[in-house]
């Protein structure tokens, strides 16, 4: 199973490498702007993204719909305590960012500013690979599962949703759910929104 995994990672990160600059601002357009047409958006105020790496979708079109609307924007941040898990920062334009150990950019908030996955309306999370049920293959370090590990223990709970963010060409068949694996809400690409009842 672990070297299906690591297989998948490995395509499926080179498919997204592939992708031309032009390509790449095509779907990051297109994406903004059927995330602004979903109900989500008038749904939601605090919503987190992600700066994209290793050639993930670039939600930075959509940060700036964000901040023209009034909204509040949130990057992760590592936990300053366990750092394996992720904390929320708020983050506008031009506010100063700071490589984490990973080589990511993070905003430089103390602590105290920081915020908890379930203070938020929205999570946008990146995905090397995803299935139309709301399952999702991440980069392999567990961040996005731990972080939102509370949803198993919890039978009602409305927020935060929280939908992946990816290229069309992410999609795959089926992927099969881990125990640990927290399901999305949907997720959104370029092309079209998978979502997922949460019933």
């Amino acid at each position: 199973m672990m070297d299906t995994r690591a297989h998948l990672r490995r395509c499926m990160n080179a498919a997204r490498q592939a992708l031309t600059p032009a390509q790449r601002r095509a779907a990051a357009l297109a994406l903004a702007r059927r995330l602004v047409a979903s109900p989500l958006w008038y749904h939601c105020r605090r919503i987190a993204c992600y700066l994209p790496c290793r050639g993930e979708m670039d939600l930075r079109p959509f940060m700036e719909r964000l901040w023209q609307a009034g909204k509040q924007c949130y990057l992760p941040v590592l936990d300053p305590l366990q750092r394996r898990h992720l904390w929320f920062a708020h983050y506008r334009a031009g506010d100063p960012l700071a490589l984490n150990c990973y080589g990511i950019p993070e905003p430089s908030h103390p602590p105290h500013h920081l915020v908890k996955p379930w203070q938020l309306d929205l999570i946008l999370a990146p995905l090397v690979a995803f299935d139309p049920r709301g399952n999702r293959l991440g980069a392999g370090g567990g961040y996005y599962d731990r972080t939102l590990a509370f949803q198993l223990r919890r039978r009602h709970w409305f927020k935060p949703f929280v939908y992946g963010v990816a290229y069309e060409l992410q999609k795959v068949e089926r992927l099969e759910r881990q125990p640990w694996d927290i399901p999305l809400d949907g997720v959104f690409t370029e092309r079209a929104c998978y979502a997922r009842s949460r019933s």
